[in-house]
């Protein structure tokens, strides 16, 4: 196995950072030591492989992107990007662990859906990948299946309160799910919008001839994801369940959170890169069908109400504890067009993976958050929160030699004919422009991005069975 030293670099972890060397032994760090550091007196940099000069640039553990959903069916089509083609581009982005979602739909069977997961990405993937399970029937057959994801190494299961007809659990599925839930150590992931609801307020719009993409952000109205948050934060609270709600919005929703956490619950947030910076005003009521490309559930909120500043804010305080991207890309011609004449069509979903660790740098850039802050919001945190800490997440001896070197003084302009590697036929962040770029991309100490081009492979990426959440008080 190859040995690598990284040297010149400033370390950057959750904790702090420093100016140290990083010592590489095959696929894990062996040593992080002070600059020019010897062994036993003899020079490191003359006994390795490899050396990497990291000088004027940071060092930090690959990214965990905690929520994706690789080739997932979607109202008739399926997302458009594989296991090989998201991780790959993952891996272009600095983000060297995913986890994405098995699915069980009602009436099928949770085993079925997980082996199909399996088949989808054993050998296909560039980085490394583990799974949660999503449990849209809940019944016997299905809380008997819990029993067994922890063997299986998935320690985190999602329901909806949302779709009706496809994934949604009422009230009395959820408080089962979670009561199992505790029993069995598993953390509840929710997806907290008031789906029969927001179904209401879709057909009387569509009834009222406002089809166009802007009318999916007011059927998904806050009150709607506030009201749901809160029901989730209850029935969990009635369960004794830690509750981690995905893909958090709105403004009202993080207050919710924000109240239980002061209470001492254990209830946890994510949010993703496009609730930060894109809006209900400026991307969803885009001219004509443009603004399908930012269809998403939960949807984008109004700038003017002020909900992106309130999220940042959300992140910097901890009321929000990490960063996701939900990555479900579908293209425009033939799969957002399906929704052209009416927005209930519109594949729910935005392209993100390869650009979240880019996006939250911007917020160290603009003094938003911290360069730790960074850190732990994309890469420490994920892998507390799903029980792959000291694995992943982390720059120390025996970790995974995940490490990625970033350039703060380095450029990347975002956009299809820039760097863009998902599988899709348009960017939902065009034109973007980060004062910082991902120089280098170790997974498990092989090399995957260099020098401007990708060097790994399609099968590199290992199943990881994952602990139980280390992140509970």
């Amino acid at each position: 196995m190859a040995t690598i030293l990284i040297t010149g670099g400033t370390v950057i972890q959750a904790t702090g950072e420093t100016a140290a060397d990083v010592l590489i032994d095959g696929e894990q760090i062996a040593a992080v030591l002070a600059p020019g550091s010897t062994l036993l007196g003899h020079d490191l940099a003359a006994g390795v492989d490899r050396v990497i000069d990291a000088a004027g640039k940071y060092v930090i553990p690959g990214g965990v992107d905690a929520h994706t959903h690789m080739e997932m069916p979607f109202g008739g089509t399926e997302a458009c990007d594989t296991f090989e083609t998201g991780t790959r581009a993952a891996a272009w982005g600095g983000t060297t662990t995913i986890i994405d979602f098995a699915i069980q739909r009602s009436g099928e069977q949770v085993e079925d859906g997980l082996a199909q997961w399996h088949r989808k990405a054993d050998g296909n993937c560039a980085i490394d990948y583990g799974f949660h399970q999503i449990i849209g029937g809940v019944d016997e057959q299905s809380l008997k299946a819990m029993d067994t994801l922890i063997d299986e190494g998935i320690t985190s299961y999602k329901l909806f309160m949302a779709y009706p007809g496809v994934f949604y659990s009422d009230d009395a599925q959820v408080l089962r799910a979670m009561q199992k839930a505790s029993e069995l150590g598993l953390l509840t992931m929710m997806h907290a919008e008031n789906g029969p609801a927001i179904d209401v307020l879709a057909e009387q719009l569509v009834e009222r001839g406002k089809t166009s993409p802007y009318y999916h952000g007011i059927a998904r109205a806050w009150q709607l994801e506030e009201e749901a948050t809160h029901r989730a934060i209850m029935l969990a609270d009635v369960a004794r369940a830690p509750l981690y709600v995905v893909h958090v919005s709105a403004k009202q929703a993080v207050a919710q959170l924000a109240a239980a956490r002061g209470e001492g619950k254990n209830v946890f947030g994510e949010t993703c890169p496009q609730y930060l910076y894109l809006s209900l005003e400026e991307q969803l009521g885009a001219p004509g069908f443009e603004g399908a490309k930012w269809v998403c559930s939960t949807p984008l909120r109004s700038r003017a109400e002020g909900h992106q500043d309130a999220i940042w804010q959300a992140l910097r305080g901890n009321d929000l504890q990490m960063v996701s991207t939900d990555h479900c890309p579908f293209c425009m011609k033939d799969q957002k067009e399906l929704g052209v004449d009416d927005f209930r069509a519109i594949p729910n979903g935005i392209g993100s993976v390869e650009h979240r660790m880019n996006l939250l740098y911007q917020g160290v850039v603009t003094g938003r958050i911290s360069r730790p802050r960074w850190v732990e919001l994309t890469s420490t945190t994920p892998a507390r929160m799903f029980g792959l800490y000291g694995r992943k997440g982390v720059i120390a001896p025996g970790a995974d030699a995940d490490v990625v070197i970033y350039d703060p003084n380095g450029h990347t302009s975002i956009g299809l004919q820039k760097t863009h590697h998902m599988n899709m036929d348009h960017s939902a962040w065009e034109g973007f422009e980060i004062d910082g770029h991902v120089d280098l991309v170790l997974s498990r100490g092989a090399v995957l991005i260099d020098d401007g081009a990708y060097v790994g492979r399609k099968g590199h990426g290992r199943y990881l069975k994952r602990d139980l959440s280390q992140y509970l008080n």
